[in-house]
């Protein structure tokens, strides 16, 4: 039985907050506080040690084992592999060359915006996903930009949603199988019904829609049925942005920010560098203004308020926390520093004294106004799409007094096809359903029977007052086994439709397969309420863009429903002529110059004399002035219980965003980028807090579970029992929950993992909850956390400096996590191993910038698509089993668990070592130095002997301990990269510099009778990369941009006191901190 043992606070406190002599850099709070039990932990966490065997290895059996291996590894090779059948095209197209891939530009959605999309096929089978580098959104004006292929994490994954076994195969009616046919006799029976009450019946209720062509649609639909109505709700929605906005304009615009011209930055509550319209854009831009090189020494500033720890707070040059009631009287206070005016100009005028904010208590509120006014038309201030309808709107305020509008910020009409209050809409389909008023629902994706709010539950009392309820969706999920038919949703590598960007470019969404399935699009579903019911949604989509959004055009409001230029669609243009502008568009994946248009918006004061001689605008001060209608802040709407009380405030999972993703086994096996947790949620809450709750992670040494404790959270009248997790830098007497979580029929993968936040959830209020009353419940929870795995203890593994030190004293003096000044790297002469791999060809090798790696994780999942990485499931990954290639360690900095000095991401693949110490103990030669510097696995030599594991100083090879390949299911079959092996039980794998793109790109230059050029190789994580944190290339080139990487002062080596000589670098992280706050 396991001996658990406890995280001390109080030695913790007396340990290292009291002397200050503990680790500067830290993965987790045991390793803070740095106990006898910890060392202890760390001696038997590597699984590579073999800790289970009981009785020492006598000498005796350890030469017959080696006798052994030398005798079999001759007959590794000859291992049965699976039967495969093939049938030949009966005719060759024209473009498929065997065995070289094709691409194909489409565009995956989420919560309406699109993400510009490359996928890759491999003979007919969609395998990768890449970003569309030609797409407006992924380059910019330079014509030497060769644009981003980022993407973000859920569309990388998606290619594993594709392929999902448990995705629905067949229409269902009562969960028996039905034709297409029957559903068609069906539906056209009750719109029969409806037509002579002009629809009255007839409800829709969609996600947020984007799409031309799927508004048109609904619109078209509503014009022949005009008492029907359509409804949008999706939990992740922008209800706040959209009021904040009515607020401060009197109409909802879309807000764009031009990061690359901002040299402050002030976020309120903004993930946007993860989780926000344009996160990839507004990342890659962000990281190129704060990247230094030897040629540029000007960084941007950034200052970050936020509720809740963020990947985005953790690129900060200042953040502090704050609980959600504290951030609305802190905006205030901004913005009257800044010079905005207010209706009730003495309430603003109260709020003198801004929340301690942190560390740096109330001092930082004078420097950081300042910096900003010196800094007119060079800063920005953005909300987060959480932030409460004021924050949004004092944040258009000060970008307006800080005359930023035009230049750093600008502004359209809204993306969506009809911009809609979603909680209000949802609230009014809601009410109309319990009136007896809806007898026909026709619900399009989504999934509300499981992530509306609680007080506006889609449970089935509420459902079943309707007559006729028809679902779409991918998966038998919750709100499917409530509705009478069941329509299998298409994935969009299998459909026709468009969607808007953004910044309001049109997208097209085109397949690369066949459905697998019977499913259909959105669109085709909508075609069963038109005359043409039978229409596919290539020529729903194809004419639309023919004809119908020209006509839309001529509408007296121009928003992202019907502004299309009469540019970009030949007007009345034969049919050659459309045909060759359709097929561009399909090539390039986009409809050029389809932008919204920026626009000019005038901030909305009391009346016209209420702005004062300098032009500054008038606001209503709280939200005593808010609008009717308009949702107010937590802190307003809900009074404190005397005690002060506890806040929860909601957030999507960095993995599986709102739940739609739960049975992704590729994102449920994804540690998240600040508490390394995979497969569950956990409600999250600092250090103090857990204190004062008796709240303690345990660790059970033996096999290295955490175990913790579990709170009971209450809000008004509904609960919700959950694991805790302490999270540094969290505020205090705040508890962050996040959604999509404890799904019941997500499928094998997803159900019934964590818990459901969703429970305690309400409209009025969806990212917060104040005056919630929290307790201990009683048991344990045990949590697979890989915060712990692979840890590099007791080394110099981190470095950072200032952007002022730097620029003094050369990052070269930067001080690691001991203050050495400069690790000392052995000369040659130095060793007894002089230098052996001398490269006179190509000598691959990579370099990591520190400074610019957000933590998206989008690595991860890039590496474990390409080269067909498999999932382990919840047990193994406690027993440190992962196989990521890959892993993005966190390390938090300062001797205060509550409140960081800094958070920093450090990605760590294998090193490919010049002098690698993995390759001398390896028995049977399975792992090798090729003659281009790589490291490379000789997959049918290895035996398992896991010594090279061992001997691995960075922790960065993976072992298969069990046949974790899925052999029988057959859609995984088409899922696999074709030019990675597919490994087995026993054998040792690990980062492979994506050989096989190396042998493509010089097979391609050989061909040519050409040398490899300079970016034509990009590996799976540098091409995902949004902020290009990742470079790799031919250090033998001096002129290639690896090298010019490496020859900065701030590259250097991990560990390379050991003389390992690693091909992979790392470029020191540099913070901007404003020197007058302290």
């Amino acid at each position: 039985m396991s001996e658990d043992r406890h995280i001390n606070f109080k030695l913790m406190r007396d340990r290292i907050l009291a002397s200050q002599d503990g680790k500067n850099y830290w993965r987790s709070l045991e390793e803070l506080g740095d106990s006898p039990e910890f060392r202890e932990f760390v001696q038997r966490e590597y699984p590579q040690h073999a800790e289970e065997w009981d009785d020492p290895i006598e000498r005796r059996t350890f030469l017959k084992l080696m006798a052994a291996s030398l005798a079999l590894a001759g007959i590794s090779g000859c291992v049965y592999q699976p039967p495969e059948k093939i049938v030949p095209f009966v005719r060759q197209p024209e473009e498929a060359v065997p065995g070289k891939a094709l691409f194909f530009a489409t565009a995956a959605t989420l919560a309406g915006i699109a993400t510009p999309l490359l996928a890759r096929s491999n003979e007919g089978r969609p395998t990768k996903i890449e970003g569309n580098p030609d797409h407006p959104n992924s380059s910019s004006a330079d014509a030497t930009d060769r644009g981003s292929s980022a993407t973000d994490l859920f569309a990388q994954a998606s290619v594993l949603d594709l392929y999902d076994p448990d995705r629905s195969e067949t229409v269902t009616y009562r969960e028996e199988i039905r034709t297409w046919t029957t559903f068609l006799g069906e539906i056209r029976t009750a719109l029969d019904e409806q037509r002579p009450k002009q629809g009255a019946g007839l409800r829709f209720l969609t996600e947020t829609v984007t799409s031309p062509t799927l508004g048109a649609q609904l619109k078209s639909i509503l014009a022949e049925f005009p008492q029907a109505k359509w409804h949008q709700y999706e939990p992740a929605n922008r209800d706040y942005a959209r009021a904040g906005a009515v607020m401060a304009f009197g109409q909802p615009v879309n807000t764009i920010y031009n990061f690359d011209q901002a040299k402050r930055i002030l976020s309120l509550d903004s993930d946007f560098l993860s989780g926000a319209p344009g996160t990839l854009r507004y990342a890659r831009e962000f990281a190129a203004r704060r990247r230094v090189t030897e040629g540029k020494s000007e960084m941007s500033r950034f200052y970050v308020v936020e509720t809740t720890p963020t990947t985005t707070g953790a690129s900060a040059d200042h953040r502090w926390s704050v609980r959600p009631s504290e951030l609305e009287d802190l905006a205030h206070l901004i913005a009257t520093r800044l010079g905005v005016q207010f209706a009730d100009t003495n309430a603003a005028a109260t709020q003198s004294t801004p929340p301690s904010g942190g560390r740096d208590g109330s001092n930082w509120i004078e420097p950081l106004v300042r910096d900003l006014q010196q800094h007119r038309g060079e800063s920005i201030v953005i909300a987060g799409s959480e932030a409460p309808p004021a924050v949004h709107a004092l944040a258009h305020a000060m970008n307006n007094a800080l005359t930023n509008v035009g230049k750093t910020v600008a502004y359209t009409d809204p993306l969506e096809a009809n911009s809609v209050d979603q909680s209000e809409s949802l609230r009014e389909l809601v009410q109309d359903i319990d009136g007896g008023h809806v007898e026909m629902l026709v619900i399009l994706g989504g999934n509300p029977a499981y992530n509306t709010p609680a007080d506006l539950k889609f449970d089935q009392n509420r459902l079943f007052k309707t007559k006729l309820r028809v679902h779409l969706s991918s998966h038998k999920d919750e709100t499917s086994e409530l509705c009478h038919w069941h329509i299998p949703e298409a994935h969009y590598l299998e459909s026709w439709s468009d969607t808007r960007s953004f910044d309001g470019t049109a997208t097209i969404v085109q397949p690369l397969i066949e459905p697998l399935y019977g499913s259909k699009t959105a669109h085709e579903v909508l075609a069963v309420f038109s005359e043409q019911y039978d229409r596919k949604g290539y020529d729903i989509v194809r004419d639309y863009w023919r004809g119908a959004g020209r006509q839309e055009a001529g509408g007296s409001r121009q928003t992202a429903a019907d502004h299309q230029q009469p540019a970009a669609v030949p007007a009345a243009s034969p049919t050659a002529e459309f045909e060759a502008w359709w097929r561009k568009a399909l090539h390039d994946g986009f409809v050029p110059n389809s932008a919204l248009p920026p626009k000019t918006f005038s901030i909305k004061t009391e009346s016209r004399d209420n702005t004062n001689a300098g032009g500054r605008p008038a606001l209503p001060a709280r939200t005593s002035a808010l609008p009717a209608g308009t949702p107010a802040s937590p802190a307003a709407s809900e009074t404190h219980p005397a005690s002060g009380g506890y806040e929860v405030v909601f957030r999507t999972d960095p993995s599986i965003f709102d739940g739609r993703f739960a049975n992704n086994g590729w994102l449920q096996e994804l540690p998240k980028p600040l508490t390394k947790l995979t497969w569950d949620n956990a409600a999250l809450v600092s250090p103090n807090t857990a204190r004062r709750l008796g709240l303690e992670n345990t660790i059970g040494w033996k096999g290295g579970e955490i175990l913790v404790d579990n709170i009971t959270i209450q809000h008004r009248g509904q609960s919700v029992t959950c694991p805790t997790w302490i999270m540094p830098g969290q505020p205090d007497d705040v508890i962050t929950l996040h959604l999509g979580y404890g799904r019941q029929r997500a499928g094998r993968v997803g159900n019934k993992r964590g818990f459901n936040a969703y429970t305690i959830r309400t409209s009025d209020s969806p990212w917060t909850a104040a005056g919630v009353k929290v307790d201990k419940a009683p048991g344990q929870f045990q949590l697979a956390v890989t915060q712990l795995h692979f840890n590099m203890e007791g080394r110099d593994i981190l470095r950072t400096n200032t952007l002022e030190e730097y620029l003094k004293e050369g990052h070269g003096d930067s001080k690691g996590e001991h203050g050495h000044e400069k690790t000392h790297v052995p000369a040659p002469d130095e060793t007894l191993y002089g230098n052996e791999h001398k490269n006179e060809g190509y000598a691959w090798g990579m370099a990591i910038d520190a400074n610019s790696c957000v933590g998206c994780n989008a690595c991860i999942v890039a590496c474990q698509s390409e080269n067909n990485i498999p999932i382990v499931g919840k047990e193994q990954v406690v027993r440190s089993r992962e196989m990521h290639w890959l892993r993005v360690d966190t390390y938090f900095q300062g001797h205060e668990p509550s409140n960081p000095e800094g958070t920093y991401f450090m990605p760590v693949p294998c090193m490919h070592c010049e002098n690698a110490p993995c390759e001398p103990v390896c028995p049977v030669h399975a792992t090798v130095h090729s003659a281009e510097g790589i490291n490379d696995m000789v997959y049918n030599r290895c035996v398992g002997t896991r010594y090279c594991s061992n001997n691995c100083p960075y922790k960065v090879r993976r072992f298969n301990f069990l046949l974790y390949q899925d052999w029988d299911t057959p859609t995984y079959q088409l899922m696999r990269n074709p030019e990675v092996s597919v490994r087995s039980r026993g054998v040792m794998e690990k980062c492979t510099y994506c050989i096989q793109r190396i042998q493509e790109a010089k097979i391609g230059a050989e061909l040519e009778n050409r040398p490899v050029r300079d970016g034509e190789i990009v590996t799976a994580c540098q091409a995902v990369c949004p902020t290009e944190a990742i470079v790799f290339g031919d250090i033998n080139d001096p002129n290639s941009r690896v090298s010019k990487m490496k020859a900065e002062r701030r590259n250097y080596s991990l560990l390379a006191d050991l003389n390992t000589r690693p091909r992979t670098t790392y470029l020191g992280a540099l913070r901007n901190p404003n020197p007058e706050i302290g």
